[in-house]
């Protein structure tokens, strides 16, 4: 599977989950650091923990893939780290605080709208 495909697998079940402001940024063309970017929030550090547990299980179960890293299960943010793939998961306050959609501008956004329910 190639890694635009897995973004979007991934940008489906945190949309199931009702995680807020899906976004995926291509992030190829300006780093080396991985393909995409997947942000998105939940709306309380429950929530962002069971997104991050509900995509690492329906990713593995429907895909066979694991994360290669994880961190911040503690914390406001989630990072899951699938190599070329980071899925970044934050609780409403954090994100607007590491803004990280503002870092990425130089790259492109994926377009998810055939995906994404509410955005």
């Amino acid at each position: 599977m190639d890694s635009k495909e897995l973004t979007r697998q991934i940008a489906k079940v945190l949309d199931t989950k009702k995680a807020e402001n899906i976004v995926a940024i291509e992030t190829e063309e300006v780093t080396i650091v991985s393909d995409y970017f997947i942000i998105a929030s939940g709306t309380s550090n429950t929530h962002t923990r069971s997104l991050a547990d509900d995509v690492e299980y329906e990713i593995e179960k429907n895909l066979g893939i694991t994360p290669e890293h994880i961190e911040g299960r503690a914390t406001g943010w989630i990072l899951l780290d699938y190599g070329t793939v980071l899925v970044h998961i934050f609780d409403r306050e954090s994100r607007d605080y590491y803004n990280l959609e503002r870092l990425w501008t130089d790259a492109k956004m994926l377009d998810l709208s055939d995906i994404i329910t509410e955005n």
